[in-house]
């Protein structure tokens, strides 16, 4: 044949550089998360992989451009998760603080949908939020006299919540939820408030 259409030699190459991209990763010594900060350093080490094999079916490669590294969106949440975590390691305050701040999006999403919902997932993030609290002191007190933990956690238990109440904090981010949706407040306006909301709770 004395012409090859793109379309015969897009899948031979595409082959080629997916058989290639694992020892090119392994070459770059980067670990997998920092290719997307390093793309330029991974396209070179990519292209010097792929050479020997390009210059096999008659073809020079001269650069390699890498547009994006990315993981599958679900190895992302996982990825988040994680990374949340071991952020708040094992304190008690800061892990209600993270799980609250991870519901917080469903309250802005209800709301930009009509608010369907919002009043139960309110009051149940709530809920949480103030049993989150009552667990905490309990395992504090409990660490610092064990002898006496059953009848301070039953005292805890009993005793309303000291501070900013749980559901007014609830309530006041579903008003801003439902100013976000309307166009009234930013974005940022609402992260915020968010974050300035929840650091009362902790």
């Amino acid at each position: 044949r004395e012409a090859y259409p793109v379309a015969d030699l897009d899948g031979q190459l595409r082959g080629l550089v997916l058989q290639n991209i694992s020892n090119a990763i392994a070459g770059s010594g980067l670990p997998f998360l920092d290719l997307a900060a390093n793309q330029v350093m991974f396209a070179d080490a990519l292209a010097k992989e792929l050479q020997p094999a390009f210059a096999k079916i008659g073809l020079k490669l001269e650069t390699m451009t890498v547009q994006n590294v990315s993981l599958p969106e679900e190895l992302q949440k996982v990825l988040d998760q994680k990374i949340g975590m071991g952020m708040v390691g094992n304190d008690m305050g800061k892990f209600m603080q993270y799980q609250t701040a991870q519901a917080i999006p469903k309250f802005a999403e209800g709301s930009g949908n009509g608010g369907g919902g919002i009043a139960g997932d309110a009051m149940g993030l709530g809920a949480g939020v103030a049993l989150g609290q009552v667990l905490a002191q309990n395992l504090q007190q409990g660490l610092q006299s064990p002898g006496s933990a059953a009848a301070q956690a039953a005292a805890v238990a009993g005793a309303p919540v000291q501070g900013v109440k749980p559901e007014d904090v609830m309530a006041t981010l579903e008003k801003l939820g439902e100013l976000k949706a309307k166009g009234i407040l930013t974005q940022e306006e609402f992260d915020a408030k968010k974050s300035e909301l929840l650091k009362k709770l902790v």
